[in-house]
């Protein structure tokens, strides 16, 4: 069975039980700050959870994109994934315990649906503890439909209980359904023991108690039911695959990747496991970027997990010797699998495509630098004792090259190596702290933060201070900036508010000397000569005699000490964010670079 016919199948079983299908949500949530993506197939459905009524009725199904990144170093395996899709079905204070669990075995068993053999079915419930005793009523409907006691397994609250979505508020415990594998298994081998042998495929949550702000808990009045299976484990399982990798959601990818590399997957576990890396990787940054509210490649919240992802497939495809940009071929890919449920990836495929391209190729020449770097430290870090890389030493690695912790980390693991991240986070907590520091409080030209993302923004302020000046006049002079990973803040000599025009205006002209790439040199010359030669200086009382000048094609010149891109095309999508007042005939721009 493909996973285009179990999601039919799953909506088709329940609609006949009479149930509502409903539009799965997007991966960004809404209204949510404690995620930044949809995790599981109840997330958008929590404030139905918790007593609104639905729309629908109270009886409702559907399939969700799901995304969960706390896994995301082990992905590589044959089983963890960051995106995977969720088939659920619910009861909003309508059946609970025994009908659900009854319809759940008609669908895993009946022929007309799964047919699995009842004789591979193991069940996890509830064993109970000091607060709420065990779930001995879903014990006893798992008997009734004839799965004998051995094969249900009584299991504590951290395999077989369901929090409520904060400190208090609805709860209540589960079962698992899970289909014995046919792997050997150790010694005491159970259903929620991570040895191949028993696979989880379902999970019914029972709502039925409210915990009460002493932690206390309470039987409620209306009961829910909240279900969850995953799609690629379960047609895992259908298929008799070993791995979900092995199903038609990665196949095609892998195939692809295959073309690529001009290698076969299986032919060594290292690449093998490069090359589930990229295939889940891509999979997921096409998601993200394809989804409803489709967020770009960024510094922060979901942005800096899609340009995690994108980098940490870059560099294994670097291992597989891929030198060029690649991922788009891939996602071209994903996006042909996933057409019928998910039409909006046929979209937005310019897009998915675009962004896929253009953080690779900005990845590329940060990539390659840190490698090099790391590999010239290598030997030393080899001989030490601890075989630890000092914070210090990853924070060099991050601040000169723009290279992400997470890539060293998982260097050093390949290495046998470990990387001091208490000393890294340490480092890192400075230099934020010197990021934030006005460059007029002890300003002599020069940038503390020095980080690809930061020196793309400070190259942007020189474009963005020369548009100012051709847009609203030649006394427009930079007062001062402000410049963190994540935006920049620019104050110039203006009197006047900006029109919605001239900030569209000032943006046009920026992103188009990106989009020309100029080169951007350097000269070191004296102050004097710098003024004649027409550069822009910024402080000039306060410059050194020997001062550095940064031309940006025929464009900007400006005194500077840097740091800046070698040529704009590397600076990326710039936009204002905001204009507004900041002092007396000053005015203050934000702005962010994608």
């Amino acid at each position: 069975m493909t996973a285009d016919e179990l999601r039919r199948k799953y909506i088709q079983f329940f609609e006949e039980h009479d149930h509502v299908q409903i539009s799965g949500a997007s991966l960004i949530p809404e209204n949510d700050p404690t995620v930044l993506f949809t995790t599981a197939g109840m997330h958008p459905l929590v404030p139905y959870l918790l007593g609104q009524e639905h729309p629908a009725g109270n009886r409702l199904v559907d399939y969700q994109k799901c995304i969960r990144t706390g896994d995301i170093d082990d992905v590589g395996d044959f089983s963890h994934l960051t995106f995977f899709e969720m088939l659920g079905n619910w009861s909003l204070g309508d059946y609970f315990k025994e009908e659900a669990i009854k319809m759940s075995y008609e669908f895993l068993t009946s022929p007309r649906w799964l047919g699995i053999d009842p004789e591979k079915i193991s069940i996890t419930v509830f064993e109970g503890d000091e607060e709420v005793p065990p779930d001995r009523e879903s014990a006893g409907v798992w008997e009734s439909l004839g799965i004998p006691r051995e094969r249900i397994h009584y299991l504590p609250r951290s395999d077989n209980w369901w929090g409520p979505a904060g400190a208090t508020g609805p709860c209540g415990p589960d079962t698992e359904m899970f289909i014995d594998t046919g792997v050997p298994g150790t010694p005491g081998s159970r259903p929620g023991v991570s040895d191949g042998k028993y696979m989880e495929v379902w999970n019914d949550v029972f709502m039925e108690y409210n915990k009460k702000a002493d932690g206390t808990y309470e039987k409620l009045q209306r009961k829910c039911v909240d279900t969850g299976m995953g799609i690629e484990r379960t047609i895992a399982i259908l298929q008799g695959k070993n791995s979900v990798y092995e199903t038609e959601v990665f196949t095609p990818i892998i195939a692809k990747l295959e073309e690529l590399i001009e290698r076969r997957y299986g032919a060594d576990e290292d690449s093998d496991r490069s090359i589930r890396i990229i295939s889940d990787h891509v999979r997921t940054a096409t998601f993200i970027l394809g989804d409803e509210k489709g967020v770009k490649p960024s510094n922060v919240q979901q942005g800096y997990i899609l340009r995690r992802l994108i980098r940490r497939a870059v560099r294994h495809g670097r291992k597989l010797g891929l030198s060029d940009p690649f991922l788009g071929h891939l996602a071209a890919v994903v996006v042909e699998i996933y057409r019928e449920p998910y039409p909006v990836l046929v979209e937005k495929y310019n897009i998915i495509i675009d962004e896929l391209h253009a953080e690779e190729e900005r990845f590329l020449k940060t990539l390659q630098k840190g490698e090099q770097e790391f590999a010239k430290k290598l030997p030393d870090l080899l001989e030490k004792q601890d075989r630890t890389i000092p914070g210090e030493v990853a924070f060099r690695l991050y601040d000169t090259y723009g290279f992400p912790v997470e890539i060293t980390e998982e260097l050093a693991r390949e290495h046998g190596l470990v990387v001091d991240r208490e000393g890294f986070d340490k480092a890192f907590e400075e230099h934020q702290r010197r990021s934030k520091m006005d460059e007029t409080s002890s300003f002599k030209g020069g940038l503390a933060d020095h980080t690809e993302l930061t020196t793309r923004l400070h190259t942007a302020t020189h474009l963005l201070h020369q548009a100012l000046r051709d847009v609203l006049g030649d006394h427009v002079a930079q007062k001062g900036s402000n410049i963190t990973p994540q935006r920049l803040r620019f104050d110039f000599v203006h009197s006047d508010k900006m029109t919605s025009e001239q900030i569209e205006q000032v943006e046009g002209i920026v992103n188009e000397h990106i989009q020309r790439d100029l080169p951007v040199t350097v000269e070191t010359m004296t102050f004097g000569e710098a003024r004649e030669s027409g550069a822009i200086a910024l402080f000039g009382d306060r410059y050194d005699e020997i001062v550095k000048v940064y031309s940006i094609g025929d464009y900007s010149r400006e005194v500077c000490g840097g740091p800046h891109v070698s040529s704009t095309g590397e600076i990326g999508e710039f936009k204002i964010t905001k204009e507004q007042s900041s002092s007396q005939g000053v005015r203050r721009i934000r702005a962010v670079v994608k």
